[in-house]
C-alpha cells in the first residue's frame, strides 16, 4: 500500500543529511519567529500606550503641574517597561525550560526505549487519521531521518529549532513598551495645559488604532473590529483614571 501524498510530504527526507533543516522549512521557521516577535511587540506597545496614558491623564486631572505629570509619566514608563521585560523573561524562561525538559525526555526514550518511542509516534500519526499500517511506515521513516524532530513536531506540537529566547523576548517587550509609552507622555509634556488631556487622548487613539490594525493583520482578522475594540478599551481605561484623578484633585489629596 502506498503512502498518501500528505503523509509522504511529512516524512520525505531532503537531500541534506539527517538533522539538517531544508531551505523551505528554515524559511517557514524564520517567518513564524518574526510573526511571533512582531505580535509580542505590538502587544507590548499597546500596554505601554494604555498604562502611561492612564497615569498621565490621571495626574493631569488631579493637578495641572507639568513637573508632576513628567515625574509620574516617566515613572510609569520606566516601571512598566522593566516590569514587562521581567515578566516576559520569566514567562519565556519557564516555557523554554518546559520544552527543553520534554525534548530531553524524548531524546532519552529514543535512546533507551526505541520501540516504545516508535509506537508512540505511530499512535500520534494514527490520531491524525492515518491508517495504522501507513502510520507505522511513516513513523519508521521519520525516526530514521530525525526521530527527535519527528516526535517534537507530531507528538509535542513544537519545533526544537525555534524555542524562544527569554532575553530576546525581554528586550523586545522593553523596547515595545517604551515606544508605546512615549507617545502619550510626549503629547502630555509638549502640548500646553488647556489642550494637554485632549492631545494625550488623541495620541492614544492614533497609537491604539495602529496597534489594533497591525494586530488584526497579523492574526488575519477583521481590522475594523479589532481596531475599534482596542480603542474603546484604551478610552475606558483613560476615563477611569481621569475620574479618579479628578476626585483626588478636588479632595486635595
Amino acid at each position: 500500500m502506498s503512502i498518501p501524498d500528505d503523509v509522504r510530504e511529512r516524512v520525505r527526507s531532503p537531500a541534506s543529511t539527517p538533522g539538517e533543516t531544508s531551505p523551505a522549512e528554515h524559511s517557514r521557521e524564520e517567518h513564524s519567529q518574526r510573526i511571533n516577535q512582531l505580535r509580542a511587540g505590538v502587544l507590548g506597545a499597546n500596554d505601554g500606550i494604555v498604562s502611561v496614558a492612564g497615569m498621565v491623564i490621571g495626574v493631569a486631572a488631579a493637578t495641572p503641574t507639568l513637573s508632576a505629570i513628567a515625574v509620574a509619566g516617566t515613572a510609569a514608563l520606566t516601571a512598566g517597561a522593566l516590569s514587562m521585560a521581567m515578566g516576559e523573561f520569566v514567562s519565556v524562561s519557564t516555557q523554554k525550560d518546559t520544552e527543553t525538559a520534554m525534548l530531553q525526555r524524548t531524546r532519552r526514550d529514543l535512546a533507551e526505549r526505541p520501540e516504545k518511542a516508535l509506537e508512540d509516534l505511530t499512535v500520534a500519526l494514527e490520531e491524525t487519521g492515518v491508517p495504522r499500517d501507513l502510520a507505522r511506515q511513516a513513523a519508521e521513516r521519520m525516526t530514521a531521518h530525525d526521530g527527535l524532530d519527528a516526535h517534537a513536531r507530531v507528538r509535542l506540537g513544537m519545533d526544537e529549532d525555534t524555542i524562544a529566547s527569554p532575553m530576546h523576548a525581554a528586550i523586545a517587550s522593553l523596547v515595545a513598551f517604551t515606544i508605546g509609552g512615549l507617545l502619550p507622555l510626549l503629547a502630555a509634556l509638549l502640548v500646553p495645559g488647556g489642550w494637554r488631556i485632549l492631545a494625550t487622548m488623541l495620541a492614544v487613539v492614533v497609537g491604539l488604532a495602529l496597534t489594533g490594525l497591525i494586530s488584526a493583520r497579523l492574526g488575519q482578522a477583521a481590522a475594523g473590529r479589532a481596531t475599534v475594540r482596542t480603542i474603546i478599551g484604551g478610552l475606558l481605561a483613560m476615563g477611569v483614571t481621569y475620574a479618579i484623578g479628578s476626585l483626588l484633585g478636588v479632595a486635595g489629596v
